[in-house]
């Protein structure tokens, strides 16, 4: 129950908190300059975080994007001829 109590010291130090106006910060807006520059530095030091492929790395994903666009692109292909065959061969007959 002692805990709980507070003693004439905490009340006072309370009140005179409460009395004291709240003092506002100003943020001054920096200027464009200097948001341009910290946005450089912040970027410069993100991107010496980046962890970077070797250059063969690179090459043999990039030639796997490139073959698999080629499958891609023909089966697709062939799946279109095979449809608008189909479909006109539909069209005759009706």
């Amino acid at each position: 129950m002692a805990d709980k109590e507070k003693t004439a010291a905490d009340v006072k130090a309370a009140e005179s908190e409460e009395k004291k106006p709240a003092a506002k910060e100003k943020k001054q807006k920096s200027g464009l300059l200097d948001r341009f520059s910290r946005f450089i530095r912040e970027n410069k030091s993100e991107l010496k975080k980046v962890v970077w492929y070797s250059r063969e790395d690179t090459i043999r994903s990039t030639v796997l994007v490139v073959v698999a666009i080629a499958v891609f692109s023909i089966v697709i292909s062939s799946l279109d001829f095979a449809f608008s065959s189909a479909l006109l061969a539909i069209g005759r007959l009706i």
